[in-house]
């Protein structure tokens, strides 16, 4: 039995309740982690004493898979408005690290780049987000870009002093913690270390960030340290890179006369970020004798966004996919592309290892990814769980497609309502889910959908 352990960036949905989803499909492997109750959401932090009681109850596992803003910062969104200094969250990052470092012989972690917003949305902000915060953007944008344009453009967003001071400082402590994480790194506390970029765009203090600690990577000669762009699929690819066996990964592009082109929330070519998520994964790209292909349903000129109603459908004539295979669909951020859907579920699942299309690009490779070598594997041992798998792909499908492609909307712009919306469309997601279990040929006998963090952006769907 493999044992993993993980501490979660969240007690989101996509960052909990998946993990579990998708290991379950291999009942050779046993993974823990923290209850939901006493991580982190959107207005809260992890409960540090009851975090460090879940730790000390660890017997030893394989692996611990750790996200680092947990514990320095009590989760993602903290790691944004946490006001503590440098010596604060060091010293409680060593008191986790004392303890950890008995349970296991093998951590693997992840720690953000603190990303640069690009709008006046302040939920997941500090509270000035909601006015300077599209200035603070452009003005990291420039400042990096180029000094000329930076001059041209500075003026004209007079950003109060105290504010940027304020920012600034947030930032540099977030780098000095990173480059805490590399010192500890070359001395060889971790097996593997990313340093995500997380919703990252050309240029900005985040890139410029992520050049400067691949520098020291470099120039330290720290090999198990990287820079990703990403961030929520990070534990899902370090979980994949802890399975034994190499799976090779042929890419199939949809359009591949537009692989170069880079998608929204991020700063590499679609390219770049299928074969470093494959790498991430502990896979390898064989386009000549693969096990499984990877299809990836790329954008042809540029990535469509659901949450911004910018939506790119593909054309849904029935097409055979080259099998066996799975699916990463990143046409559209923040959801499915409808066309293709219809497209899919008009093939049978012989060769199918998945299906994926939530967020961002990354995200969905990172997931796609890890489900295809669970199940792969799995199939190979014996310790395959069918209905494990079909849970999964029945989730994906309910959230990617049929929320947030088709109904999320009706509920978006229907704020502070929210729930009230939800229960409102759920006879439409219902019904939808019908299409889906005929298709995989699950029937769950309820499904319950819930908003964990009273907005539209996440569904939580549980099934019995």
């Amino acid at each position: 039995m493999l044992k993993i352990a993980l501490i979660p960036i969240d007690n989101r949905p996509i960052c909990y309740d998946l993990a579990y989803d998708i290991l379950s499909i291999d009942n050779n492997i046993k993974l823990f982690a923290p209850d939901l109750s006493i991580l982190g959401g959107l207005k809260t932090k992890t409960s540090e004493e009851k975090l460090l009681s879940f730790i000390e109850s660890l017997d030893n596992v394989d692996f611990f898979i750790i996200s680092l803003d947990t514990l320095a910062y009590g989760g993602l969104v903290p790691s944004r408005t946490n006001e503590e200094d440098f010596l604060t969250i060091k010293e409680r990052i060593d008191k986790f690290f004392n303890i950890i470092s008995k349970k296991t012989k093998k951590i693997l972690a992840f720690s953000s780049i603190m990303r640069i917003s690009n709008n006046n949305i302040n939920e997941e902000e500090k509270p000035y987000w909601d006015r300077w915060g599209k200035k603070i953007f452009d003005w990291s944008y420039y400042l990096d870009k180029s000094e000329q344009e930076f001059s041209q453009n500075c003026v004209i967003n007079k950003i109060p002093a105290e504010i940027l001071e304020d920012y600034i400082k947030t930032r540099k402590r977030n780098f000095e913690i990173n480059k805490y994480y590399l010192k500890l790194a070359k001395n060889g506390f971790f097996d593997t270390l990313i340093l995500s970029k997380d919703d990252c765009s050309e240029f900005g203090l985040n890139v410029k960030e992520a050049r400067e600690l691949s520098a020291i990577i470099k120039k330290e000669n720290i090999n198990n340290a990287k820079i990703k762009t990403g961030a929520d699929e990070i534990p899902l690819s370090l979980i994949a890179r802890t399975l034994e066996g190499d799976l090779k990964i042929n890419p199939v592009f949809i359009n591949p006369e537009s692989k170069n082109l880079i998608s929204k929330y991020e700063d590499i070519s679609i390219l770049n970020c299928v074969l470093g998520q494959i790498e991430l994964s502990g896979c390898k790209v064989d386009n000549k004798n693969p096990n499984l292909n990877l299809i990836v349903n790329n954008f042809k000129n540029s990535q469509g966004d659901l949450v911004l109603g910018d939506v790119v459908n593909y054309n849904n004539n029935k097409t055979a996919f080259l099998k066996p295979y799975f699916i990463a669909d990143i046409n559209n951020a923040n959801g499915a592309d409808c066309g293709f859907v219809d497209n899919l579920l008009k093939n049978d699942l012989d060769g199918f290892f998945g299906y994926c299309a939530y967020n961002t690009s990354a995200n969905t490779l990172g997931c796609a990814i890890l489900v295809a070598k669970v199940k792969f594997f799995a199939l190979k041992k014996g310790t395959y769980n069918d209905q494990a798998f079909k849970k999964v792909q029945f989730i994906r499908l309910l959230d990617d497609w049929v929320y947030q492609a088709l109904y999320r909307e009706k509920v978006r712009n229907n704020a502070p309502q929210f729930l009230q919306k939800l229960e409102e469309i759920e006879p439409l997601l219902n019904s939808k889910a019908i299409i889906i279990s005929h298709y995989l040929n699950y029937y769950p006998k309820q499904i319950k959908y819930s908003l964990p963090w009273d907005r539209s952006f996440e569904i939580r769907i549980e099934l019995s």
